[in-house]
């Protein structure tokens, strides 16, 4: 087992040194870095560093996966009513005895009806529905009674109007749990690069590729659970000059732009990183989620315009067999995507 552990420290660091050299922030694959199931959502769409047998985070920490997903199916639903955008993920796991854990996850996002409209602003009629689509497939697998690994390779494709393209990637993921209720993640996700592409004229080829660590605490006197984050490891620069946002920095009477002090570039990429999360369980079937990430705010809010982006929230409800979650997500000021996921343990019907 710790061959194992140690082959799979090399290939990590060995993606991560290769997808250094191409930090990508943009492109069209960048669906593969949106979580689309209730709880991640609501605990800030990062790899969580939990170990709770929940096949939600499959897709986005493998190392998670374990014996005890088995037989377990996921049905998640994206719906943003103003935007007309619809998100489904469908997901299963079961284990192995020799190979260990698997968990396929197959995620279809559809962006709504659009018009065609020419260069001058014209509506020349017809519509177009832009897609795009993915298939997971992770292993996990239990080191010892702390450790666990796992890995995704995935299939990315999307399909805007008569541009199609398709990519490849894998992530790769460890965990450590601790007997007083710490837990540690560290994940490398979309290693991998474009395959081909029709009509799609997009000059940046390689997956948006993060390494993420994460880390939660289940306090010892109540029940709450906290998560913390550092995102976005690989590059540390993630804010940007926007031209439309000149509040403290526009001099209208010499014309002159004012660049932000070092101190607060500084503070500002390092918020950018964090994330701060929280679970509270009220009861053995009620449970209240919510996080914010200040780079989510700090990319899509609004100028001198106090807003809610940034922040997500949520709870989970469990019957039986069945757990149902619900998130609230505020990604922009112009809407909100509103997040259901249904999980069931198909050993108990």
């Amino acid at each position: 087992m710790k061959r194992i552990a140690c082959h799979f420290g090399i290939i990590l660091l060995f993606f991560m040194a290769l997808e250094c050299k191409a930090q990508v922030t943009d492109n069209i694959f960048r669906v593969l870095s949106d979580a689309n199931s209730a709880r991640v959502v609501a605990l800030g769409g990062m790899p969580l560093a939990i170990h709770d047998g929940d096949l939600q985070t499959a897709a986005f920490n493998p190392s998670a996966i374990s014996p005890a997903m088995n037989n377990q199916m996921s049905l998640s639903y994206v719906g943003d009513f103003q935007l007309g955008t619809n998100y489904a993920t469908a997901q299963y796991s079961h284990t192995f005895e020799k190979l260990g854990s698997f968990a396929a996850s197959v995620l279809y996002y559809n962006y709504g009806t659009m018009q065609y409209v020419s260069e001058n602003g014209n509506v020349d009629g017809g519509t177009f529905t832009p897609s795009n689509y993915a298939f997971i497939l992770g292993w996990g697998r239990e080191l010892t009674d702390k450790w666990s690994i796992g890995a995704n390779l995935k299939y990315v494709g999307c399909q805007y109007e008569i541009g199609r393209a398709g990519a490849l990637g894998v992530d790769v993921a460890a965990t450590y749990w601790s007997y007083s209720n710490w837990a540690f993640t560290l994940a490398g996700r979309n290693i991998g690069r474009q395959l081909f592409a029709v009509e799609m004229y997009n000059e940046d080829k390689w997956l948006p590729f993060s390494l993420d660590f994460m880390v939660s605490k289940k306090l010892a006197h109540l029940p709450l659970t906290v998560f913390m984050g550092y995102h976005d490891i690989q590059r540390w620069n993630m804010s940007f000059d926007d031209p439309l946002h000149l509040h403290d920095t526009y001099d209208p009477t010499t014309g002159d732009y004012t660049k932000p002090s070092k101190a607060v570039q500084f503070f500002t990429n390092l918020g950018c990183h964090l994330l701060l999360g929280g679970e509270l369980e009220l009861g053995k079937n009620l449970v209240l989620r919510a996080s914010y990430n200040y780079d989510t705010h700090n990319k899509m809010t609004v100028p001198q315009k106090r807003t809610l982006v940034g922040l997500s929230a949520g709870f989970g409800v469990k019957v039986k067999a069945f757990q149902i979650d619900y998130a609230f997500s505020r990604y922009n000021v112009a809407s909100a995507s509103h997040f259901l996921t249904l999980r069931l343990d198909l050993s108990k019907f």
